[in-house]
């Protein structure tokens, strides 16, 4: 299960999507969380859907990562269906005891599907194109309007960079550690639910020495190259906007306003 687990790593490539500005890609999947809640019916959705679809298509990235990146939340996804599906508001189309399904259940299940996947696809799209450097980059120009208030933009750019970048070596840490432990003989698959929480112990413990053994390793090299904050850092790769980034806003301006016209003109459509 750790090993089918994508989010968080960089797929280097020359796709359009690698090859749009980090802040560009920020600022449209920002707008498309923002968009995929306001899809009130079916069409809006699809138009949604397909517009994540374009961009996974333009990433060039293999879809087996796409799916591995699904695979992670597919019981969140099937809980939060099954909960919006059983418990929908009026008139039944059959009904067990407390559980009955309506027409608005399974729309309601729909959207919340759709968008669910939506919103992993349209992430995990964010970081395989981007490097953790380049959205480190990218955090902290958008967030500098915030230095006027003393707020600390380069040191909070900086923990987020970090933080994604050690997602891919910590599930890797724990999947030796995994195996290990079953090499030693231990038992994580059988037994009651109080028994496997009981033996992943073994694993959490040396999973969080071996963290703390890394963060301190990372803070020491900074040291040792005098990281002293962002105050007169340069960068070796400087980022600019380009003609792909504007077709690529207008391109989200062509959804947003397809959305709206399809809220208004379409409202029945659900």
């Amino acid at each position: 299960m750790v090993r089918d687990v994508s989010f968080g790593q960089y797929f280097p490539g020359k796709s359009v999507v690698h090859r749009l500005d980090p802040r560009a890609k920020i600022l449209l999947f920002i707008a498309f969380i923002v968009i995929i809640f306001c899809t009130f019916n079916y069409a809006s959705l699809g138009l949604t859907a397909a517009f994540t679809a374009l961009f996974l298509v333009l990433s060039r990235i293999s879809p087996k990562f796409y799916f591995k990146s699904l695979k992670v939340i597919l019981f969140i996804v099937i809980f939060t269906s099954l909960l919006n599906l059983f418990y929908g508001s009026g008139e039944p189309l059959w009904q067990w005891w407390v559980f009955r399904i309506t027409v608005n259940g399974i729309n309601r299940a729909v959207f919340v599907t759709v968008r669910i996947v939506c919103l992993i696809l349209a992430s995990s799209c964010l970081t395989f194109t981007t490097s953790p450097t380049e959205l480190t980059d990218a955090i902290e120009r958008l967030m500098k309007p915030l230095r006027v208030i003393r707020f600390p933009v380069h040191e909070i750019a900086m923990m987020m960079s970090l933080a994604l970048r050690f997602v891919p070596t910590l599930l890797e840490e724990t999947d030796k550690i995994m195996q290990a432990q079953k090499a030693r003989g231990a038992d994580m698959e059988s037994g009651s639910l109080i028994k496997r929480v009981k033996a992943l112990i073994p694993i959490l413990i040396p999973l969080f020495v071996s963290a703390f053994r890394r963060a301190y390793d990372v803070a020491t090299a900074m040291e040792c190259r005098c990281y002293r904050g962002g105050a007169g850092r340069t960068r070796m790769k400087q980022i600019h906007m380009a003609k792909r980034d504007a077709a690529a806003f207008v391109l989200l301006a062509l959804v947003i306003g397809g959305v709206i016209l399809c809220n208004i003109f379409l409202e029945g459509l659900i």
